[in-house]
């Protein structure tokens, strides 16, 4: 891994700072933990699935034996990412924050699941090219924006209707549609436990889920 990856916003470190090279590289890592690492990246409106899918995957994995980290939207939002709003400036900055604590955690040896909107291509694009394509697998949570808006589970579409919340993706913000994602779930008329299976076939069709 190196330190000379850009991002689309201005990020890069001060000219004062160097990358601090370490003996044990991620192969070594994975190996004691027997398990080969990946980040799965979970794309899709608010409402489609995501944070349910995530869990329902990351239920599979621990069930056999893979060491794995969850990245939610929401949880992220508490605390690292707290001090973002939703300008199309802030996504950019959350999705860059999240991606490089995904490359780190990659690096430790584990399968990490990013949930997020991530609502831009380029920004999505860019997190794959950081954490390198090899070890990026993009999953869209493919959900109609009406059955999203129906389902509503922390009232934000309602909210962003009565113009209390700004920027809302699908709503007064743009939801980009992945254009070749490696695994596209159609989520109406399908289970999470079901979905969360299909993911993990992918995988395990990819070798992702072989041991190190």
């Amino acid at each position: 891994m190196t330190d000379d990856k850009s991002w689309p916003i201005d990020s890069k470190p001060t000219a004062n700072v160097t990358w601090q090279k370490t003996t044990l590289d991620r192969q070594r890592r994975a190996k004691l933990l027997g398990q080969r690492p990946v980040v799965i990246w979970f794309t899709g409106l608010s409402g489609s699935g995501k944070s349910t899918i995530a869990n329902e995957l990351d239920i599979l994995l621990h069930a056999e034996g893979r060491h794995t980290a969850i990245l939610d939207g929401d949880n992220v939002r508490m605390g690292l990412n707290r001090d973002l709003g939703f300008t199309d400036a802030d996504r950019v900055e959350n999705m860059r924050r999240v991606a490089e604590v995904a490359r780190l955690m990659l690096d430790a040896g584990l399968i990490v699941i990013v949930s997020f909107i991530s609502p831009f291509r380029l920004e999505r694009e860019s997190a794959r090219n950081l954490i390198d394509a090899e070890d990026f697998v993009e999953v869209f949570i493919d959900t109609p924006l009406q059955v999203c808006i129906d389902r509503d589970p922390k009232g934000l579409y309602g909210k962003a209707y009565r113009g209390e919340v700004k920027n809302f993706t699908g709503i007064d913000s743009a939801y980009e549609v992945p254009l070749a994602p490696e695994v596209h779930l159609k989520t109406v008329g399908a289970s999470p436990a079901g979905n969360a299976s299909e993911i993990m076939y992918y995988l395990k069709r990819c070798r992702w889920a072989e041991r190190a």
